[in-house]
C-alpha cells in the first residue's frame, strides 16, 4: 500500500544542509498496524509528514496505493490525501467553540459530501469510539482520553484506508493510553492501514510491526513469531 523506495529530505539554508531521511526504504502492507520509534530528531515527523503527503522529499520514489506521489501536482496530492489518508495528531486539533458533531463534520463539508451522509457517518463513528451519546458536548466538557477518540472518529468518517497517528497517547496518561490503543488496534482489525508514532515503549510493543528510525533510516524490529519465539531485526537503507 505505501512504499518508499531510497527517499531522501534535505533541508537547506544558507549555511547548513540537514538531511532528516537518507535513503529511506520502507513497504507498508495493507492492513498492517506499525509502530514507528526512535530518538528526538531520527527523522519521525519527517516520515510522517512526506506519507501523508504533507511535505515533498528531495529524492527518491514514494508510491502510495500504486500511485507515484512525486508526479502528482499539488491538487493532486490533496485529493489523494482527501481520499486515502486519515490523520490523529497528539494535541487532539479539535476546535473548541464546536461541539463533537461538528468537529468530526468539519472536513467532511470540506469534502463537499452532502448533510444525509455526513449525520450518517458521523453518528456511526461517534458510536465507535463510544462517543455517540455526548455528540452535543464540547471538547472542554472531555477528558484528554475522550477527545483524542474524538479526533480518532474525525479521521474515521473520512473513510480512510491509510491512518497516521503522531504520538496519540503522548498527552494521556497510561490508563487512557491503553483505551486508546485498544481502539486503534480494533480498527485495524476491521481493515484501515495505521502507522503509529510513539514514545511509549509498552504501547509499541502492542503493535504487530515496529520500525525505529535513526539517523535517517529505518531499522525494521518486527517480532516474528517462529516456533522457537526468536527476534528477527532487518536494517533497511543503512
Amino acid at each position: 500500500m505505501l512504499i518508499m523506495k531510497n527517499v531522501s529530505k534535505v533541508y537547506q539554508t544558507e549555511m547548513v544542509q540537514t538531511h532528516a531521511l537518507r535513503d529511506f526504504d520502507l513497504e507498508v502492507k495493507e492492513g498492517e498496524f506499525i509502530a514507528v520509534t526512535g530518538p528526538s530528531g531520527s527523522g519521525k515527523t519527517t516520515f510522517l509528514n512526506i506519507a501523508g503527503m504533507l511535505e515533498p522529499y528531495t529524492s527518491g520514489e514514494y508510491m502510495l496505493d500504486d500511485v507515484n506521489v512525486g508526479k502528482l501536482s499539488d491538487n493532486q496530492r490533496a485529493d489523494l490525501r482527501n481520499q486515502k489518508i486519515g490523520f490523529i495528531f497528539q494535541g487532539f486539533n479539535l476546535i473548541p467553540d464546536l461541539n463533537l458533531y461538528e468537529n468530526v463534520e468539519v472536513p467532511l463539508r470540506y469534502r463537499g459530501i452532502k448533510a444525509a451522509e455526513r449525520k450518517k457517518r458521523i453518528e456511526s463513528c461517534l458510536e465507535q469510539v463510544g462517543l455517540g451519546s455526548r455528540a452535543k458536548h464540547l471538547p472542554q466538557q472531555l477528558s484528554g482520553g475522550q477527545q483524542q477518540r474524538v479526533a480518532i472518529a474525525r479521521a474515521l468518517a473520512g473513510e480512510p484506508r491509510f491512518l497516521l497517528a503522531d504520538e496519540p497517547t503522548g498527552n494521556l496518561d497510561s490508563l487512557m493510553a491503553r483505551q486508546v490503543m485498544e481502539l486503534l488496534e480494533q480498527i485495524n482489525r476491521d481493515g484501515a492501514t495505521i502507522v503509529m508514532v510513539t514514545h511509549d515503549p509498552e504501547l509499541a510493543r502492542r503493535a504487530p510491526r515496529n520500525i525505529q528510525i535513526v539517523d535517517g533510516q529505518v531499522a525494521d524490529l518486527t517480532l516474528y513469531q517462529g516456533v522457537a519465539g526468536q527476534t528477527d531485526r532487518q536494517v533497511v537503507g543503512g
